[in-house]
Formats: structure tokens, sequence, C-alpha cells
């Protein structure tokens, strides 16, 4: 793979900036093996088009105005996190505007000629802003198709010049909503309203991943993003209208299948994370996930990725009467990451 890159992108990696725009300057629209996903990773799973039994929920959180409907909200909420471990919440108070103005920025950042995004790249994992094509390049059997502007954004922001002048807008609403998705979540296990975020650290840390996936003009042998489950507590997706993601689901026979989450209008969709599985000690499910490629157009996302303080936090199953801790106690650093291969981190810390 790296005598690969070398070959194909000397050039770029001498003006240290690596991403799938530049690359189609030295490729002319073929793509490079490195992206040539095995045929057995790209089609591990049956995909179902259409109905299926488990159609991602669509959650609408107006209800939560009144005692009788935040009840109801919490019950969806348990319902979706317990068993397809996504949903969709509509009415949840990030303007439509500011969603569009987002994903607006990201793509005109990544649209810009390649001088303008070079003084973001870097590979460096210290640095709190870093624009960069396949953070684990040198360690996955293929790359993804897919530039990203990663952002650490909490406990501590990073410096403003370190971020594109296009996307310093980014992410103004999403703590308020994490607040209140961990309120319904917390009401779900039995715990009081603001346990997850007061007791056990879930809004402590904030990552933003802004994704870019270029048009392909051969989605057949690659992907956007491999197999993968999230290490964070939860994750609060905004997509266009592209589509692309799918969800591993068991089907009507209780065989995986890949299950397509359609972009639905002024949505946004959360996941349960690994680490809110530990916590819950099985009762919410982190699911596996990947995004395909597609040739109509570039596909624009933004997720951001409620995390614990990685330098502190204690990873710890709530255990209720009755139940035994499924999970060991584990520290953020210590439990690391599900990596893009279908590896379970979870199944390490699992007793």
């Amino acid at each position: 793979l790296a005598d690969d890159l070398n070959k194909s992108m000397l050039k770029a990696s001498q003006r240290r900036i690596f991403s799938l725009n530049t690359l189609f300057l030295f490729h002319k629209g073929a793509i490079p093996a490195i992206f040539h996903h095995p045929p057995d990773s790209l089609a591990d799973a049956p995909h179902h088009h259409g109905h299926h039994q488990f159609a991602i929920p669509v959650i609408d959180l107006t209800g939560l105005a009144t005692p009788s409907g935040r009840a109801s909200v919490v019950g969806a909420v348990r319902a979706a996190a317990e068993t397809v471990g996504f949903f969709q919440v509509t009415n949840h108070g990030v303007p439509e505007s500011a969603m569009s103005e987002t994903l607006a920025a990201v793509r005109r950042f990544n649209e810009e000629p390649a001088e303008a995004k070079a003084p973001y790249y870097s590979r460096d994992p210290a640095r709190r802003a870093r624009y960069q094509c396949n953070f684990d390049l040198f360690r996955s059997l293929a790359a993804g198709w897919r530039d990203t502007l990663y952002m650490e954004m909490a406990p501590e922001p990073p410096p403003r010049e370190e971020i594109p002048p296009a996307c310093r807008a980014i992410v103004p609403e999403y703590t308020r909503l994490g607040r209140k998705l961990f309120g319904l979540l917390s009401e779900a296990l039995g715990l009081r309203r603001g346990y997850l975020e007061d007791t056990a650290g879930c809004l402590d840390g904030l990552s933003v991943g802004c994704h870019y996936y270029p048009a392909c003009p051969e989605p057949r042998r690659t992907l956007g993003t491999a197999r993968h489950s999230d290490p964070s507590f939860l994750t609060v997706l905004l997509q266009d209208a592209v589509g692309g993601l799918q969800v591993l689901l068991d089907d009507d026979e209780r065989r995986p299948a890949w299950v397509d989450v359609p972009a639905e209008a002024g949505a946004l969709v959360v996941n349960v994370g690994d680490y809110l599985q530990i916590l819950s000690n099985d009762r919410f499910r982190s699911v596996e996930h990947r995004v395909v490629a597609n040739g109509a157009g570039p596909r624009v996302s933004v997720a951001c990725f409620l995390r614990a303080d990685a330098s502190t936090r204690v990873l710890a199953p709530i255990v209720t009467a009755g139940d035994t801790a499924r999970y060991r106690s584990t520290t953020v650093p210590d439990y690391g990451a599900k990596g893009l291969d279908g590896v379970s981190a979870l199944q390490r810390v699992r007793i």
C-alpha cells in the first residue's frame, strides 16, 4: 500500500496534501489499487432495499413539551436504542438554515484548490484540527473513498487559525441537542434525567468529522467508509440528500443484512456508540454501519461524536438489581477504538 501511495502521490506528498480531489489529477478518474476493497468485504451481507422489519425509526421531539408526550418520546428512544441502535430525530431545535449552511461550508472547503487546503493537512493525531484522507491509511486493508476535516472541539477546541474559515461556524447547536438526547436516554435506562451527562461524563468530549465523499467512477470496487462501530457514547449525524449510509441488522430470518438509513428532510441521524453499550450493560446496541461509494455526485455529512474526556474517564457498566456486569471497567485509552475492519473492540472488554 505504501509503495502504491508513494508512486501515485509523489508530488502531492511533497506538497503535504493527500485528498481524493488531488488524487484525480494523477489518475485521471481511475481508482488506484489502494482503494480496491476485497470482494468478500464488499458483499459480506445482502442489501435490503425498501421495507425492512427494522426500518430506522424517525422520532418527533415535539412531544417533549408535555409530560405525556415526553414519556412517549422516551419510550420510542428506548425501543430504538435497544433494537436497531439508530434513529432519526425531527423538530430537534437545530435550525434547517444552520444545517444547510454547514453542509455547504464543508463542500465549499473540500472543493477549494489544493493550495488553499494544504495548510490544514496533517496526519499528526495531536493536532486538534486536521484535514486528511483515511486516518488509518497505513493500517487498513484498503483505503476509503472519503476526505475528512477532523476537529476536536471539547474539552479544549483547536486554535481558531487551525480551522478553515469556511468551517468555523460549525457545531454551535449540537451540544444543546446532545444534552437533550442524553436526558432521554438516561430516563430510558430508568435513571434521573441528567445522569449520563453529569455523572457518566457523556458530554465531556466532542469530536467532529466533516466528511466529503467525491463521486466515484467505480463505486462497486470501493467503500466510502468501511464497516465499523463508533468509539463514542452517541453520534449525531447531519447528512445531505445523496444517501449511502447503511446499518447492519438482522433480517426476518435473523441473518445480517445491510439496511439503508434514508435521508429524511430536516432530520438528524443518531446512533448509539460503543461506550454507551458498555455503560448500559448491553441494554443499548452499538451497531455496525458503513457508507457506500456513489457515482452520482459528492456526498457531504457532518458527524458529531459525543465522547468522554479520554484522559480521565473510566467506562464501567451500570448494573441494575438482579443483573451482572457484562463488561469489565476500562479507561478510554485502554479500550481503543473499533477499527474499520469489522473487528469489535467491545469483545476485548466483555466478561
